[in-house]
């Protein structure tokens, strides 16, 4: 969440820079929350200090009637100030983070380009989609997925099983080389983490599956558990940022979505991912949001794969990202000519998550709340749908990139 101070002193820039991401919150409704919960706090500090002064001494009969009376108001503001508290926390938690002067201002479609990589594949023969070449390739079976789980659950096989943890370790090699510890986390968290890492486990609008009768939900993004491995602390970082490379399912309702592209992989409940989480100063977050760019590329780049990176919009960055670059693939799958879908993202969050979480830090003299960042290394659904579609053969097969091939100890998939 952002600082109330900082809301306080700069309201029309924060009113602004909701409308630039689309997010409805009425400002000027939390300022006045935020007024009458510092009114109903001091009327009760000053209360608590008269009764203290009074309590001291032995009390005479008046005395002790107006301590039970000052005990009565207090009381009584204490609610007041709860109720009024959980109101502006609501409030408070709908405010967006800040944008970055440089991104992109409007929705979705407003995204700009900033790279073209790899080179775009051409066919002497009709390329068919990732989901069409694997369940004829016995790989990928849905039926089976939607009878035992239910609808955009799946099950994959043989070459396919391979694939995705060949990607994994593939991913792991890379990201260990830049220094970042790898960790296995839970696939469930409480709310509070949830809310905390931005992502609404309630709701209409939410896209978490939660546990009936519990405050805890399986997580979408291990940036969730990630980001609640530190909450409550203050980390040294005086030897620089701390960096993990996080391993989860992933388990998403994907709520909404079936009007938009969802064939195939594309969009399913349940996936395995590998998960890049920074906790650096903010001088350092610029410097890791570059970083963590540079791995996914790297990743893509070592798969020979054609895709471009852009600088998303203002309208679709979500609440807890300042500046957001996402990695598409080329897609067979994405129109009758081709297009363009999303692998992999990478955020700069600043220290909207850490603030919502309690999350320090110090680095000699220099104290604060941390800027955390995440990234996506690898991911089981989308990467293998820009390979299949990208390195199909005539006959059916897929050429694996080399340093799968080497992994996996087979040319071919399929």
């Amino acid at each position: 969440m952002l600082d109330i101070t900082l809301i306080r002193k700069n309201s029309d820039e924060i009113k602004a820079n909701c409308q630039r991401r689309g997010v409805a919150v009425d400002i000027d409704a939390l300022l006045l929350l935020d007024s009458r919960r510092r009114d109903l706090q001091q009327q009760t500090d000053d209360l608590r200090g008269i009764k203290r002064k009074q309590s001291k001494g032995k009390p005479d009969e008046k005395q002790r009637k107006e301590m039970k009376e000052l005990g009565a108001k207090i009381k009584q503001l204490e609610k007041e100030l709860n109720e009024i508290e959980a109101q502006y926390t609501i409030s408070l938690l709908q405010v967006p983070n800040l944008t970055h002067p440089d991104s992109p201002t409007g929705g979705e479609a407003e995204f700009k380009e900033l790279e073209l990589l790899g080179k775009k594949p051409s066919f002497s023969f009709d390329p068919l989609d990732h989901e069409t070449l694997l369940v004829n390739a016995d790989l990928l079976d849905f039926d089976r997925g939607a009878k035992v789980s239910g609808s955009k659950f799946y099950y994959t096989k043989g070459d396919l099983a391979r694939l995705n943890m060949a990607l994994i370790q593939y991913g792991i090699g890379i990201v260990s080389e830049f220094g970042y510890q790898l960790m296995e986390t839970p696939d469930l968290a409480r709310e509070e983490i949830a809310i905390g890492a931005g992502f609404n486990p309630r709701g209409d609008e939410d896209q978490i599956y939660t546990i009936a009768g519990t405050d805890i939900s399986l997580i979408g993004t291990a940036e969730i558990t990630t980001l609640g491995y530190h909450a409550g602390e203050t980390l040294n970082l005086s030897d620089g940022p701390i960096k993990y490379a996080a391993i989860s399912h992933c388990f998403r309702k994907e709520a909404g979505a079936y009007g938009r592209t969802s064939k195939g992989l594309y969009r399913v409940h349940q996936f395995t991912k590998l998960e890049l989480f920074v906790f650096c100063t903010p001088e350092m977050s610029d410097q890791m949001h570059r970083e963590l760019l540079d791995i996914e590329k790297t990743i893509c780049n070592g798969l020979g794969i054609h895709y471009r990176v852009i600088d998303v919009a203002s309208g679709d960055l979500g609440a807890p990202a300042y500046r957001k670059y996402d990695l598409e693939a080329w897609m067979v799958m994405k129109g009758e000519n081709g297009g363009y879908g999303e692998i992999t993202s990478t955020s700069n969050c600043l220290d909207y998550q850490s603030r919502r979480l309690g999350i320090r830090y110090a680095n000699g003299d220099a104290k604060g709340f941390a800027h955390t960042l995440n990234g996506t290394a690898i991911v089981s659904s989308r990467l293998p749908i820009a390979l299949v579609e990208q390195f199909q053969q005539e006959d059916g097969r897929v050429q694996l990139p080399t340093v799968l091939a080497t992994i996996m100890g087979q040319t071919h998939l399929g």
